[in-house]
């Protein structure tokens, strides 16, 4: 009998875990199909174009007084005066630090009084969709912006009549095959196609024969080859001997003056401030969105090549941006950037000290507050955040707090209505249940 019991009940729960497993795929597939059309717009291509020759921001009134290095700038002596440059078009890629990047322009933004073009209703503008004016909230024709800062797919010719003629393009870039890793992590669930991988270790099993499980017409298959590219506005699924791949990359190396990289982050920080004019107390940062060591799948060096011959044209690009990126930390002075890195990593470690109880980042589970819990993939809680500490002192309380807090509670700060983002989150929670 008991173990008629014992069987009966096992059956129970697998039945369970079926129905349960029919509910959510079904209720995903639904929320699926119902935020898509509620994401999808109607694009008007006849808007008037009325060009936006100068600024609209509020200029400081004061100059920095910088060493000077290579600079066309006025200079006296060692040292040139320049105003901080506040027109800003920073493409946010995906899985590059930039959530953390963003949380500096915001913070920049406030303290100048910027204006922001923001998206309407969600935290990006309807990407995959290339970026169109229109998907700016309350955009009219010849209204100004000073900085464009959300995930979209890059469309040269609509940020160009969208903002100042002599905006700074600024974007960032990551090691493709760690890139990659994280991008299957993050979205795979998102992408029906991985779905049918067996195994535990999808990743290696996609790796060993990834033309198996890709078709580059499935749904949000751009997540899984070559995604930098793709965010840059490009076709993500060229060959790599195809001459558009040559030609996109020249594009991006004109249009954008600063291509970061992550490997490089506090180095390509202190190009940044060079290049805009900023000051070292625009630049401290904490690193949000990390992903907890355990989640991270360490690549070995037969998966890292076969991640690489995946996603070649990232590869290529990444080649192609390295080499400028040296180029320009050699112009800048190897020595001075060296001192300069050291002075960022101590004013980084003093505000850690000032604002983050323990000091560190913690499991998303043990985030104290609501308002400082990030956004997590579906399925599980991966992502890390902060403790704000409960003593900081009146002078600090507000920055450490900016510091601190999730891209999408800043954007809320910020006046952005992100509805349709809010709604997925809820159903992203029952998915996770």
């Amino acid at each position: 009998m008991r173990v008629i019991c014992t069987m009966v009940g096992k059956q129970g729960r697998q039945w369970r875990s079926i129905c349960k497993g029919l509910v959510l795929g079904t209720l995903l597939t639904s929320c699926m199909i119902l935020l898509y059309c509620l994401s999808s717009v109607d694009v008007p291509f006849d808007l008037p174009e009325i060009p936006v020759p100068y600024s609209c921001a509020h200029r400081p009134a004061h100059l920095h007084t910088l060493p000077a290095a290579n600079s066309s700038k006025q200079v006296t002596g060692r040292t040139r005066l320049c105003a901080p440059k506040v027109d800003i078009m920073f493409m946010k890629t995906h899985k590059t630090a930039s959530s953390t990047l963003i949380n500096i322009l915001f913070r920049f933004g406030e303290k100048h009084r910027l204006k922001f073009a923001f998206p309407d209703s969600r935290n990006d503008f309807f990407y995959p969709t290339p970026f169109q004016r229109s998907q700016v909230k309350d955009y009219k024709p010849g209204m100004c912006f000073n900085i464009i800062c959300n995930h979209m797919r890059f469309n040269a010719a609509e940020v160009a009549k969208l903002l100042p003629t002599d905006t700074t393009y600024i974007t960032v870039l990551r090691d493709p095959a760690e890139l990659f890793e994280s991008s299957f992590h993050y979205f795979g669930r998102l992408v029906p196609l991985t779905w049918k991988i067996p195994g535990e270790d999808k990743l290696s099993e996609f790796l060993r024969d990834p033309s198996h499980y890709f078709d580059a017409e499935g749904f949000n298959s751009f997540y899984l080859k070559n995604l930098l590219f793709f965010d840059l506005g490009q076709d993500n699924t060229l060959d790599l001997e195809d001459p558009r791949v040559e030609e996109g990359i020249r594009s991006i190396t004109d249009r954008f003056q600063l291509v970061m990289l992550v490997e490089h982050f506090e180095e390509s920080l202190i190009l940044l401030k060079d290049s805009l004019c900023w000051e070292m107390e625009d630049l401290l940062y904490f690193k949000l969105n990390a992903r907890k060591g355990s989640t991270v799948s360490r690549l070995t060096t037969d998966l890292r090549a076969k991640a690489l011959q995946w996603n070649a044209i990232d590869w290529k690009l990444y080649q192609h941006i390295n080499d400028t990126f040296w180029a320009k930390v050699s112009a800048y002075g190897r020595e001075r950037m060296r001192g300069d890195v050291a002075e960022l990593r101590r004013r980084n470690a003093e505000m850690a000290g000032i604002c983050i109880e323990g000091g560190h980042a913690v499991e998303a589970v043990n985030i104290q507050e609501t308002e400082m819990q990030p956004w997590q993939p579906i399925g599980e809680k991966s992502i890390m955040g902060y403790n704000l500490k409960k003593n900081v002192d009146k002078a600090h309380r507000t920055l450490c707090r900016k510091m601190l807090m999730p891209e999408l509670q800043y954007l809320t700060e910020l006046g952005v209505n992100l509805w349709i983002t809010r709604l997925w989150g809820h159903v992203r929670d029952i998915i996770n249940w």
